[in-house]
């Protein structure tokens, strides 16, 4: 039961934190950029955690808890579509593109950096 507790916690922390940085950073040009920073930031804070071989509650709490909060794949897929939907083809396609190889490379830096510290 503490476990749920603690990720409660941490998804809480992490929800509050996306809609925060999400908002300021959004724009109306159509292109995501406050979902896309979220889940880069999320792609390399997750690769550090698990670099830095974070276990136990600390982990339930940061890598479960707020980073299963914190990033949101579901939005980034939803937003996608609608690119592609209203014909911005050069935006869905950099979206996409930009959130799967920044993403995997700052997934990598993250795991290198906490396995380094």
């Amino acid at each position: 039961m503490n476990e749920i507790v603690v990720i409660s916690i941490g998804g809480f922390i992490g929800a509050i934190n996306r809609f925060v940085i999400s908002k300021k950073l959004q724009n109306s040009e159509g292109f995501p950029i406050g979902t896309l920073t979220v889940n880069l930031m999320g792609a390399f804070l997750l690769g550090m955690i698990f670099g830095l071989e974070v276990k136990g509650t600390l982990y339930s709490l940061l890598g479960i808890g707020f980073m299963g909060a914190f990033t949101t794949f579901s939005t980034l897929m939803l937003e996608a579509v609608k690119l592609k939907q209203v014909e911005k083809k050069k935006l869905y396609y950099s979206y996409l593109l930009s959130s799967y190889i920044l993403g995997i490379m700052l997934t990598i830096i993250g795991l290198w950096l906490g396995r380094a510290i």
